[in-house]
């Protein structure tokens, strides 16, 4: 059984920092790549950043130069690293498993509520 448990959303004042993580099982892990996507109040769903297994990361142009993915394949962990925070990155942040050929299905963890807000 997939899971993908998030954690370390909660509260922040402008300008503050944050790091989640999701803590993924079932899969193998290094081998799939893993990424971070975020859905804000009557907004679609978006993706914020994304790593492969072993390779260069993707980001969202609103988060580029703030944000930083990183992943930890020992502990089956990856990480994002919220910095210089703004009103507008309030969102439900999501984890995700990306499709592959190898890896087919795609999985989402629950999400975790990351509030920016004085």
């Amino acid at each position: 059984q997939v899971q993908l448990v998030e954690s370390g959303g909660g509260l922040v004042q402008p300008g503050g920092s944050l790091r989640l993580s999701c803590a993924a099982s079932g899969i193998i892990f290094r081998l799939n790549t893993m990424g971070w996507y975020r859905q804000a109040p009557g907004k679609q769903r978006e993706l914020v950043a994304a790593i492969p297994g072993g390779g260069s990361t993707n980001y969202a142009d609103s988060v580029k130069g703030r944000f930083t993915i990183s992943r930890d394949n020992a502990k089956n962990t990856v990480y994002l690293q919220m910095t210089s925070l703004k009103p507008e990155d309030t969102a439900v942040y999501y984890c995700h498993k990306d499709r592959s050929p190898l890896f087919p299905m795609e999985y989402w963890g629950e999400g975790t509520l990351v509030t920016v807000s004085s």
